[in-house]
C-alpha cells in the first residue's frame, strides 16, 4: 500500500484546531500518510518575517498535494492575501468548490448540488493596481485618457482586469472534462459581457468555443447579477457554474448560503500538477480556541483531497460519516442547531468512520 506525502499548513485563527482534527479524520479512513508541516500566515510572520516562506512553497511543490487551514487576510492594509499568492506562485488556476445540501442542516433550500469552478489567475484578483499616492498612477491615467478619449478623475486609484484567451480556454476545458468525468449535465458560464464586452466578452466566447467539443453537455450563459437572482429563486436548475475570478468569489458565498453557510463549504485550488485543499471560510480569529466552530468544511475538503488521490472508498467513508452525524443531529455545533463543541463533533465523526472499518 502506497504512502502519500502531504504538506500540512495549519493556518491561523481557528485554522490549527480544525485542520488538526481534519488530519485525524483522514487518518481514521485508513489512509497511509506522512504529513510535512509548514507555516503560512501570521505564525510564519512571527517566526520568519514572511507570510509565505519559500520553504512552504518548496514543500508543496515537492509533495504536489497540501491540506491547508484558513489564513487571515488583513483588510485594507498589511500583507496581500496568502491564498491569492499561493494560487499565483503555484499556478493553481482552478478554484473548485462543490455546494451540496445535507439533510439536517438548517436552510430553506433542499436538493442543491452545484459546483462552482472559478478561474483563479486573472481578472481583478491579478493584483495589478495603482495607488492614489503613486507617481505611476498619474502616468497611467494620462495614457488611458490618451488611448481611450475617456476622462479619469485625478484623485483615482486604478485596477486592471486582464482576461486572456489562454486562461479562459483552459478553465472551460477543465470544467467540461470535470462534467464529463463526473456525469454532470450542464455548464453555465457567468459573466457581465453585456457591459464588459472586451474582457467578459472574451471569457464567454472561449466558453462557447470549447463547448463545441462536448455536444453531450448542455451549455448556457448567465449575466452575473441575473445569476444571483436565479440561484436564490431556483438553485436546483443549476449544475456547474464557470466564472472569472471576482464573480467566482462572490457567487461562491451566495452558494454557501444556499446549503447552510460557509461551515458546510469545502474547496480546492488546483493546477496541472499541484492541488491545495482547504475550507472556503476565513480564519475567524474571534473564535480561536473557543471550541465553537463547525469543522465540516475542512473535513469535506479532506474528502475532496482523498478523491484527488484516487482514494475513492476512503473519501466516501469520510463523507458518509459527516452526513450521518449531521442527520442524526445529536452532536452538532451551534450553527447547525446543536450545543456541542468543535472537538466533540469531530470525535463523533471519527467514531463513525472507524465503525465503517
Amino acid at each position: 500500500m502506497s504512502i502519500h506525502r502531504i504538506t500540512f499548513v495549519p493556518g491561523d485563527g481557528i485554522g490549527p484546531e480544525i485542520s488538526i482534527l481534519a488530519k485525524r479524520c483522514i487518518e481514521a479512513t485508513g489512509l497511509k500518510v506522512e504529513w510535512e508541516e509548514r507555516l503560512a500566515g501570521e505564525e510564519a510572520i512571527r517566526r520568519y518575517n514572511n507570510p509565505l516562506p519559500e520553504d512552504t512553497l518548496s514543500s508543496i511543490r515537492r509533495n504536489k498535494v497540501a491540506l491547508k487551514g484558513p489564513i487571515t487576510t488583513p483588510v485594507g492594509g498589511g500583507f496581500r492575501s496568502v491564498n491569492v499568492a499561493l494560487r499565483q506562485r503555484l499556478d493553481l488556476y482552478i478554484c473548485l468548490r462543490p455546494y451540496k445540501s445535507f439533510k439536517g442542516v438548517p436552510s430553506p433550500y433542499r436538493d442543491v448540488d452545484i459546483v462552482v469552478i472559478r478561474e483563479n489567475s486573472e481578472d481583478l484578483y491579478a493584483g495589478i493596481e495603482f495607488s492614489i499616492s503613486e507617481k505611476s498612477t498619474r502616468r497611467m491615467i494620462e495614457e488611458i485618457e490618451k488611448l481611450s478619449g475617456r476622462r479619469i478623475r485625478e484623485d483615482s486609484a486604478l485596477s486592471i482586469k486582464p482576461i486572456s484567451t489562454f486562461a479562459s480556454r483552459r478553465i472551460f476545458r477543465f470544467a467540461f472534462e470535470f462534467a464529463k468525468r463526473n456525469k454532470r449535465r450542464k455548464i453555465s458560464a457567468v459573466h457581465k459581457a453585456n457591459i464588459m464586452k472586451c474582457t467578459d466578452g472574451l471569457f464567454l466566447e472561449c466558453g462557447r468555443e470549447i463547448s463545441k467539443d462536448y455536444p453531450e453537455i448542455e451549455f448556457e450563459d448567465r449575466i452575473v447579477d441575473n445569476m444571483c437572482m436565479q440561484l436564490i429563486r431556483k438553485p436546483q436548475d443549476y449544475d456547474i457554474l464557470v466564472l472569472p475570478n471576482l464573480y467566482g468569489d462572490i457567487i461562491s458565498d451566495l452558494c454557501a448560503g444556499l446549503i447552510g453557510g460557509l461551515g458546510m463549504s469545502p474547496g480546492a485550488n488546483i493546477g496541472d500538477e499541484i492541488a491545495i485543499f482547504e475550507p472556503t471560510h476565513g480564519s475567524a480569529p474571534k473564535y480561536k480556541g473557543k471550541n465553537r466552530v463547525n469543522p465540516t468544511a475542512i473535513f469535506l475538503s479532506g474528502a475532496m483531497m482523498l478523491r484527488y488521490l484516487n482514494e475513492e472508498e476512503k473519501a466516501q467513508k469520510l463523507e458518509k460519516a459527516v452526513e450521518e452525524v449531521i442527520e442524526e443531529g445529536k452532536v452538532l455545533t451551534y450553527d447547525l442547531g446543536g450545543s456541542s463543541g468543535t472537538k466533540e463533533m469531530a470525535e463523533e465523526i471519527i467514531k463513525k468512520i472507524e465503525e465503517r472499518g
